[in-house]
């Protein structure tokens, strides 16, 4: 079984790690426009880059 991570999983692992060690946001290093980049963004604020889709709300 394969156990890495999708890249952009790894990306907002890293981003969020940089901002526990304090470092600045334009410390990310990948390129401008790339899904890695915003996905490091969002680990970095720590919310998602744009909103998901719409579910259905569970039955309470």
């Amino acid at each position: 079984m394969d156990m890495r991570q999708p890249p952009t999983m790894k990306a907002v692992s890293e981003g969020a790690h940089a901002r526990a060690a304090k470092r600045p946001k334009d410390a990310c290093p990948y390129p401008v426009n790339s899904a890695e980049r915003r996905a490091w963004m969002e680990g970095y604020d720590g919310r998602p880059w744009k909103d998901g889709p719409d579910c259905p709300m569970a039955d309470a």
